[in-house]
């Protein structure tokens, strides 16, 4: 089959098909889905069929793979492949209820950031006919080039703290949350870091907001009563109707984004009873920037 990106007319989105996930990458086609990603923000490969070890194996192309500091659920030998899932057997949560997460931006918290996630669903609940659970995002390329001109010259250089433990004391606190508090060893392997508030990104080229509620803290070059008042601005900002998309879920759908170029957010609009059970990859951007966070020289040439 032929490969084809098939944009959904949005701000973001991408629907890929004649691409069987469960055969290897070779460098065209991967330089040809890299570029996509970049462009387009989120891309859904439909009707694949694949083991955990597969999605493992086609995630790891695009970086090196993330172990989450607070997974608990993992498929079978295979630490960098997390369970989402609302699923309960004989007592024991299947995977991480990952719904109601609110708006975020995955691995923004740790030095070496994310570049894209990769999640395959087996089990999306549905009501009425149609699907719940469903992954909405926000383009950060356009929320950055929507800013008021003055505001990027003000804030133009400035970095912001992002902490770990923010989203996940914010998690906490939610209804029937049994998610237990980080332990001093999980804060010690993710403390606070800082990142540019605005991001070149290592595909396009083009400036991005790189700021989220999920664990974005304070500008570090502000005072706090300024910070305060900045990310609240942004973070209403970067929500505009126009910035966003939602990406209704289908059965073995395969679908990945890209972390620097968006945010998203999980909708918690089904029940308990409602199953979903969702594999997921996530992908460090080690082919973009190194261990410290500094851009690899090649960056631009994904």
């Amino acid at each position: 089959m032929t490969l084809r990106i098939i944009p959904t007319g949005a701000t973001l989105g991408a629907r890929v098909e004649g691409l069987d996930l469960a055969q290897p990458l070779n460098e065209p086609t991967l330089h040809t889905l890299l570029q996509a990603l970049g462009r387009h923000g989120v891309l859904k490969y439909p009707k694949q069929a694949l083991t955990a070890q597969q999605l493992r194996d086609f995630s790891a192309r695009f970086g090196e793979l993330e172990i989450n500091v607070a997974n608990a659920y993992q498929a079978p030998g295979l630490p960098d492949v997390m369970i989402l899932s609302n699923m309960v057997e004989g007592g024991k949560p299947l995977g991480l209820a990952d719904a109601g997460q609110d708006w975020h931006t995955d691995m923004s918290y740790s030095r070496q950031i994310a570049f894209t996630n990769v999640l395959y669903g087996t089990r999306i609940p549905r009501r009425d006919g149609q699907s719940l659970g469903n992954t909405e995002f926000s383009n950060m390329h356009a929320a950055y080039e929507a800013l008021p001109g003055e505001l990027k010259v003000r804030l133009q250089g400035m970095t912001a703290t992002h902490d770990f433990n923010k989203f996940w004391e914010k998690m906490r606190r939610e209804r029937g949350s049994q998610r237990p508090p980080l332990t001093e060893a999980q804060r010690l392997a993710k403390p606070p870091v800082s990142h540019p508030l605005f991001l070149t990104h290592p595909i396009t080229g083009k400036t991005v907001l790189y700021a989220n509620p999920g664990y974005a803290m304070r500008i570090d070059q502000l005072a706090q009563q300024d910070s305060d008042e900045v990310l609240a601005f942004l973070f209403e900002h970067q929500l505009r109707p126009e910035f966003r998309f939602a990406n209704q879920w289908e059965e073995h759908d395969v679908l990945m984004w890209d972390n620097m170029g968006t945010i998203h957010n999980a909708v918690a609009d089904y029940l308990p009873t409602e199953h979903r059970y969702i594999q997921r990859c996530q992908v460090a951007a080690s082919r973009f920037f190194d261990r410290t966070g500094q851009p690899r020289s090649a960056a631009l040439a994904a």
